[in-house]
């Protein structure tokens, strides 16, 4: 449909005009081609067609795609059209148009997800591998302490001791006595000489039992340190423990730094800190109770002095009366050889000492005396029990033969270890002067 110009050039009067279909100004365009693809367009089939929008709703559904697909040369025709499903018995007929088997793994790989699938060995077998280049395993460094299965002990060395003899024991006793005494009397610079050499000497022999199990203790670096801090406590006090100990650590580790790959390092450091702690803050205790800020008048020899009579007194109650009267084990597992008799007869000769020759030595009182030796005669067979279970650990006999009839140094003075602290503390607590 056209219009001419003209038809809108007047003035606009409200009203719309009235085209005629006999107008001769107005012209349909297309016309013709319509009429000509009206002519070529088949037959409409009625029973297809939708019914009019105005006619009243009969309930039916139409079918989406017939389902029974026509046999054809097309290779479409083998694939099931998609049908209206309405009902459950639509589901059950077409429910062989979708295999949902290979949803489902074979039993091996039971996470496996629907999206995810493994290749068998059929199908990789013709594949070529990629050339890569071959990377190295990692690897641990082997640790150099021996390997045990099931008995923590098996496979360690053990050193031969000679047999014990009573007699020689008990004439090195007397002669060690005897030497300790005669320092003492000297006087407190003889005193600290001689503790810091014990001290050294006792770390030396730990080390060396550490080295024959296959640890690799910073020996040098070790006795060092507890040198240091026997110094250090003396003249600083207290307050020089954990400054020696936080060296020790530093120092510890640049010294593992050039170590050598197969070098346990872990046992290296942790040798070298216990044995330290072990004999060197223990033993500084000593030196803590002789040294001239402690306690005025020199009377911290007196408490140094008492602390090793009570302990070698519980010592050689436990030997003499423990052999005679004692057949059940304090430990067997650690020391067979300890016995609950010779722990009761330490006991009683410990006690015996603080009331019977402790008030013999300025300041000691015999209600001191008596208080103290109960406290020492707990801790010093904790003490000797505790290196019991380190040698037993290390698998062997005896830390040292220093001492005829009595090993090391360290065997001897294992519980005057524990009871140096426990000396000092005490003299705090009831208030010894």
């Amino acid at each position: 449909m056209k219009f001419d110009d003209d038809t809108f050039a007047d003035e606009p009067t409200g009203e719309m005009p009235v085209v005629s279909a006999t107008d001769s100004r107005v012209t349909v365009t297309g016309a013709e081609l319509a009429a000509e693809l009206v002519e070529e367009t088949p037959a409409i089939d009625e029973a297809t067609l939708l019914p009019h929008w105005t006619d009243a709703p009969t309930g039916q559904v139409p079918i989406v795609v017939a389902r029974e697909a026509a046999q054809s040369d097309d290779p479409w025709a083998a694939i099931p059209a998609p049908a209206w499903r309405e009902g459950e018995a639509d589901w059950v007929a077409h429910e062989d148009q979708f295999d949902a088997s290979f949803l489902a793994s074979e039993g091996r790989e039971q996470d496996l997800r629907p999206w995810e699938f493994v290749l068998t060995e059929e199908l990789t077998a013709d594949e070529e591998p990629l050339d890569e280049v071959p990377r190295p395993a990692p690897t641990r460094t082997a640790r150099t302490r021996r390997t045990v299965v099931h008995n923590p002990l098996a496979g360690r060395a053990v050193r031969q001791s000679s047999p014990r003899s009573v007699t020689m024991a008990t004439l090195t006793g007397v002669l060690l006595a005897a030497l300790v005494s005669a320092v003492f009397v000297a006087g407190t610079l003889p005193v600290t000489v001689l503790v810091l050499a014990a001290l050294a000497l006792a770390a030396a022999e730990a080390f060396a039992a550490f080295r024959m199990v296959g640890a690799h203790p910073a020996t040098v670096l070790g006795i060092v340190a507890v040198l240091t801090l026997g110094v250090a406590t003396y003249n600083k006090g207290q307050g020089a423990l954990g400054a020696v100990t936080v060296l020790l650590v530093i120092f510890g580790f640049v010294w593992y730094l050039s170590a050598e790959r197969k070098i346990d390092v872990l046992d290296g450091i942790g040798a070298t800190v216990f044995v330290y702690v072990w004999v060197g803050v223990l033993g500084s205790y000593a030196l803590l109770l002789i040294s001239p800020n402690s306690f005025p008048n020199n009377h911290g020899l007196a408490y140094l002095f008492g602390a090793i009579v009570l302990a070698v007194g519980n010592d050689t109650g436990a030997l003499f009366i423990g052999r005679s009267l004692g057949r059940r084990p304090l430990n067997a597992a650690l020391s067979p050889n300890k016995t609950v008799g010779g722990a009761v007869g330490g006991t009683i000769v410990t006690l015996l000492a603080g009331v019977i020759i402790l008030p013999m030595i300025t300041p000691w009182t015999r209600t001191a005396g008596l208080e103290v030796a109960l406290a020492i005669s707990v801790v010093t067979p904790l003490g000797d029990l505790f290196e019991s279970m380190v040698k037993r650990t290390l698998g062997v006999k005896d830390l040292g033969r220093l001492l005829p009839g009595h090993g090391g140094l360290l065997d001897r003075i294992d519980g005057l270890l524990f009871a140096l602290p426990t000396m000092f503390y005490l003299t705090h607590v009831l208030k010894l002067g």
